[in-house]
């Protein structure tokens, strides 16, 4: 744990407890100190090319999207089975999607969609969709989390971090946010330990605890004012000469923290103007689901989780994962008939991801940002008694944009009412493939000797999918 600052009888002639700062040394990562988790990956870092310097953002649509209402509308397909919305064209000549994505319409070219991907997964449990069913049961995220190490060693940021609508607004207050027991297999770290799951910045999990910060409750019993008063702290310790006290990494831990761990979470620090432009409050007020059984889970906040991790990706995060909660479209009461949620969490979706591409390029971080948007499972072609869809897993909406793959294309096809793909199809073991052969350097990484042979296993257990790389 990190104590800062308490004042103890042991103090240095400035009032403050030294061997207390020096407690900075023994912030815990895994076991590890934080200045001993620097000092190891400095002496012994994986070789040069191995790990690309890229991220992956992954952004979850928990509840099952349907494809035919995202990117598949199947307009000449009988009434009961094309998109209850629609279709609105897009930028490729004959391809359109569901009309809720105009803003994605217009960048089709930006990004590749995989009409023939399947989750294989009717039901609401994550774990083999993140996973790609590997042995070890581990999610992408942890896995990458154990090749590279749970923080970064430039800037200490942890590699695998998991963004909740309540990572944006701490006082949201919204139920069960995810189907019983599934939160922690969107990130699990399966057979790794929990020492490679996802930081959540909200609470839970062994990492999270090993971050807290030990502040006197006087001046930090709120988090809210906490990054504030780090930015005080690091300046009442400069001033003081304290920090010549401890060792090149110990000073680099402080660093750290002070620096860059507490700021990449702070979205005040961003132009005003760049929050504006992801803002997503104005679809719907999160007053206006509480009355849906599972729309009650859905917060307005998309735009902003999606700029924390941009902000995270900057920071040096290799992997986050974003939430978005609510997508249980049966229309039976969980959400409103005729798949009427569409309206609100499809324009979200729409409105976040349009700015999220339109951000990274313009910072020219298209190709160091791969962003991935799917869900658990897609929604059963046919409509049901109450114009919505039924969990179903053979075809599953797909979409990746950016890290340096093969951009503007529609991938694959599904059959005439999207209910089996028509062409080479794929499921969660390609697009685990896909993320892995993104971020390392696969034939590179087969030569590194501190990378255990299981781990090796399931990063070169399957092809990625066709046509990206």
């Amino acid at each position: 744990m990190l104590t800062l600052m308490d004042p103890r009888p042991d103090k240095t002639c400035q009032g403050l407890a030294r061997r207390e700062f020096l407690r900075v040394g023994t912030l815990g990562f895994g076991g590890l100190s934080l200045a001993s988790l620097l000092r190891t990956q400095a002496e012994a870092a994986l070789p040069p090319n191995v790990v690309r310097p890229k991220s992956v953002v992954l952004l979850f649509l928990q509840g099952g999207p349907s494809h035919i209402e995202f990117f598949d509308p199947k307009m000449t397909a009988p009434a009961e089975f094309h998109s209850v919305n629609g279709e609105i064209q897009t930028t490729h000549p004959g391809i359109t999607f569901g009309s809720t994505f105009p803003q994605l319409a217009q960048l089709a070219s930006q990004f590749s969609i995989v009409r023939s991907y399947g989750s294989k997964n009717a039901g609401h449990s994550y774990g083999s969709v993140v996973s790609g069913r590997n042995p070890l049961e581990a999610s992408a995220s942890s896995v990458y989390a154990r090749v590279v190490g749970t923080n970064n060693p430039l800037t200490g940021i942890p590699t695998n971090t998991l963004i909740l609508p309540e990572a944006i607004d701490p006082d949201l207050k919204l139920g069960s946010n995810f189907e019983t027991g599934a939160l922690p297999t969107l990130t699990q770290a399966g057979q790794l330990g929990k020492n490679f799951e996802a930081f959540n910045p909200i609470g839970g999990g062994e990492l999270k605890q090993n971050m807290e910060l030990k502040l006197t409750a006087e001046r930090f019993g709120d988090r809210r004012q906490l990054l504030s008063g780090l930015d005080q702290i690091r300046r009442d310790i400069d001033s003081q000469g304290l920090l010549e006290f401890t060792d090149e990494y110990q000073q680099q831990a402080f660093d750290v923290i002070a620096n860059g761990a507490a700021s990449a979470f702070d979205l005040s620090k961003e132009d005003p103007k760049t929050i504006d432009r992801y803002d997503t409050s104005h679809f719907f007020t999160n007053e206006e689901v509480q009355k849906w059984g599972d729309m009650r889970r859905s917060s307005n906040l998309l735009g902003r989780q999606m700029l924390m991790a941009r902000r995270l990706c900057e920071a040096g995060c290799g992997f986050v994962t974003v939430s978005d909660c609510g997508w249980d479209m049966h229309s039976n009461g969980n959400s409103p008939k005729n798949l009427g949620g569409m309206k609100w969490l499809g324009s979200q979706v729409d409105h976040a991801v349009a700015a999220f591409i339109r951000d990274v390029e313009e910072r020219g971080l298209s190709d160091d940002i791969l962003l991935v948007v799917t869900g658990e499972m897609g929604r059963t072609p046919r409509i049901n008694g109450n114009g919505g869809r039924d969990h179903y897993g053979e075809l599953t909406p797909l979409l990746l944009s950016g890290g340096g793959l093969k951009m503007g294309q529609v991938i694959g096809q599904s059959d005439r009412t999207a209910s089996r793909p028509a062409t080479e199809p794929f499921d969660p073991s390609h697009l685990f493939a896909t993320i892995m052969h993104t971020l390392f350097d696969v034939g590179e990484l087969r030569l590194v000797q501190s990378v255990p042979r299981d781990i090796l296993q399931i990063i070169n257990r399957d092809e990625p999918i066709t046509g990206l790389l």
